[in-house]
């Protein structure tokens, strides 16, 4: 068998370190924990990168999609540690991070009718660690929701413009958090939630239901707020609220870090 040398593993003497070299924007399916289907699969858009020292010419870019093949039959956050360990194990680094970006599927039940459909949200994990055992994970979901304008019902004989805007909250963790709380957490928090599916008496629960809960994006951001700074299991927290106008060439945005 011929031995072939290896380049990555040569000496550099230009004594400048590279904070993160690795794999990016790595399409990969993985196995997710579900709250209420037990696991789910879904395919995300993976990164990840280790510190590489100044001396150290490059790194095994294989390396790091072979500790991802190895993990990706369940990918949750008590796992991303074990991930992170294993990418500075096998690629001698003292710092490792990894970002995975995946839609998330809810089965919802329509209001009324009751009938089921699959809505997806967009989720990001974005996880860090390094030798001293140290870890930061941030949990970041997009939510869609409607919004009623106050300022519209106060002012009109009837009726009030609406509209569907995103919520965002990027959660940086200190233990396990189900993504399915946190969309409730948004859903129970704007005027009405937004369904995949739905019927004419779901049309007219989820329209009548947005009329008696009338909220700016102000007043969405904060009541998002007030949930999950009770939230023990976060550390630190940020919330986006962006609203697609309808009478309005603009959107209303509103944005809280805690």
């Amino acid at each position: 068998m011929i031995k072939l040398e290896d380049v990555q593993s040569r000496r550099d003497d230009r004594n400048i370190p590279i904070d993160k070299v690795g794999v990016k924007g790595l399409r990969y399916p993985i196995v997710l924990l579900d709250k209420y289907k037990n696991r789910q699969h879904t395919i995300a858009n993976v990164n990840m990168y280790v510190l590489l020292p100044s001396d150290f010419k490059g790194t095994h870019m294989s390396r790091f999609v072979e500790v991802l093949n190895e993990n990706r039959d369940c990918i949750n956050i008590k796992m991303v540690g074990k991930i992170l360990m294993e990418l500075r194990k096998r690629l001698n680094a003292k710092k490792s991070y990894i970002e995975l970006e995946f839609p998330y599927f809810v089965e919802k039940e329509a209001p009324v009718t009751r009938i089921k459909s699959l809505m997806d949200y967009d989720c990001k994990v974005e996880a860090s660690g390094d030798d001293k055992n140290n870890e930061l994970i941030t949990l970041t979901i997009s939510v869609p929701i409607t919004s009623l304008c106050p300022c519209s019902k106060e002012i009109s004989k009837y009726g009030a413009h609406n509209q569907r805007g995103i919520v965002r909250i990027s959660a940086q963790l200190k233990e396990f958090v189900w993504i399915e709380e946190l969309i409730e957490v948004v859903e129970s928090s704007a005027s009405c939630d937004i369904y995949a599916l739905l019927k004419r008496p779901d049309e007219k629960f989820v329209t009548e239901k947005a009329y008696d809960n009338p909220m700016f994006v102000e007043d969405i951001a904060r009541n998002v707020t007030l949930k999950l700074q009770e939230d023990k299991r976060i550390k630190h927290f940020s919330v986006e609220v962006e609203n697609f106008e309808s009478i309005h060439n603009h959107n209303a945005y509103a944005f809280i870090s805690k």
